[in-house]
Order: structure tokens, then sequence, then C-alpha cells
């Protein structure tokens, strides 16, 4: 058991969840998880009474937290199992790190801003999940810690980052949203050898821009005014 009380918008968690079943979410290890973790400690104050909306919300630094139906998908993707070293781009809130550290994953997280990281560390920590954070590009993954079981991107790329692909296991899973900076598909993708992936896509994903090397470059994010 974690640190904190579930009493607190108790009903709001259980509503969302149900909701999230009626939309087709079937991991019940996912869903048992987005009951637990209280969802409204990781969005800014002015927002807790949104929290269990199926909707995003701000965070700061032009980021967001993701709808919770995004959250369960990616991770119903991911496929976690208790034990499961996962590399998480994107921290932002720390949502998703604490759904995926309620599942007994174990976490690496990297954000590019470090403002969101610390907020998003702290907020872990007080929960009792231990979740391991850099600051850094995470478009080109956190080598340090490879191989991993998993890979998930909380942020949309143009194309599939080698990076990330060359940091699973062989059977490793990499979830991440790629398209335009409108819209993009959500490619679930499962390394069977080193050179060989199945792919599968979602389609209606709207996620913040992957900066960094292999996503969207600053200079083309600026020109496009986002």
């Amino acid at each position: 058991m974690k640190n904190f009380n579930l009493g607190k918008f108790e009903d709001e968690r259980k509503a969302m969840v149900e909701l999230l079943r009626r939309r087709g979410i079937k991991d019940e290890n996912v869903l048992r998880a987005m009951e637990k973790v209280p969802r409204h400690l990781f969005v800014p104050e002015a927002f807790i009474h949104y929290a269990y909306e199926d909707s995003a919300l701000p965070i700061g630094c032009s980021q967001t937290i993701s709808q919770p139906y995004t959250v369960a998908v990616m991770t119903e993707a991911l496929e976690v199992k208790p034990g499961d070293k996962i590399l998480e781009v994107g921290t932002g809130s720390g949502y998703q790190a604490a759904i995926l550290a309620e599942m007994g994953a174990q976490v690496f997280t990297i954000e590019r801003f470090e403002e969101l990281l610390k907020k998003a560390l702290e907020t872990l920590s007080k929960l009792g999940y231990n979740v391991v954070g850099t600051v850094g590009d995470g478009s080109i993954g956190w080598s340090e810690f490879a191989p991993y079981d998993g890979i998930i991107v909380t942020a949309a790329a143009p194309k599939i980052p080698k990076s990330l692909v060359n940091q699973l296991k062989i059977n490793g899973r990499l979830v991440i949203p790629i398209g335009d900076l409108e819209v993009q598909e959500l490619y679930i993708i499962k390394k069977i050898e080193e050179h060989k992936l199945d792919i599968k896509k979602k389609f209606g994903f709207k996620f913040v821009p992957l900066i960094g090397k292999e996503g969207w470059s600053e200079e083309r994010f600026r020109n496009n005014g986002r």
C-alpha cells in the first residue's frame, strides 16, 4: 500500500474507471492502478475538481496531463508486468509514471523541463513511488539503463526514433504517437528480432510534440508557432 488516503475523490476515481471500462479498456491491472492513483494530486490546484473528467489538463510549460482514456490505452498496449523495466519519455505531471509504478514496474523517466521533472518526482516520492528521473532529450532515450522491457512516449514524433527501438529488449514494446503536429496514430511496436518489428496502429490521438534529435527540431517547432 502506498502512503495516501483513498477516501478523497474515491467516487470520482471509480466513476472514471467505469467509463474507461465502457470505452473498451480490458486490462484489470491497468484499471486497478488507475482506481488507486490519486490523479488530483498531479494536476494544478486550479483544476483539481476536473481531475477525474476524461480530458487533458494543462500542467505548465505548455504541457498537459493526458486524458485518462489515453493513459489507459497506452498503458494497456505496453502490457506491463511486475518487475518490468520501463522507460517513460515525457514525465510531465508524473501521473503516467505513477500508474506504471503502481503496476509493479521499475520506472525510469526523462523530461525536457526541469521544473516539471522536479515537481513530478516530489509528488511521486510523497506517494511512495520510487521512480528514477532525469532532464534530457527523450527522443534519444536513456541508454544508461537500457535495455528496457517497454518504452512509453507521451509526446508525438514525426517518425519512429531509432534510438528508442535500439534500447528495447527483444520482445519489448514501444508505444509512441507518430504523425504531424495536428493529429497522430498511436504506434504499438513489438521488437521481434534485432531488425524486425511488429507494428500495430490506433487512430485519432493528439499529443504535444516530441522535441529532440530524433523528434521535432526546436526550430521547426518555433516555425510552426506552437
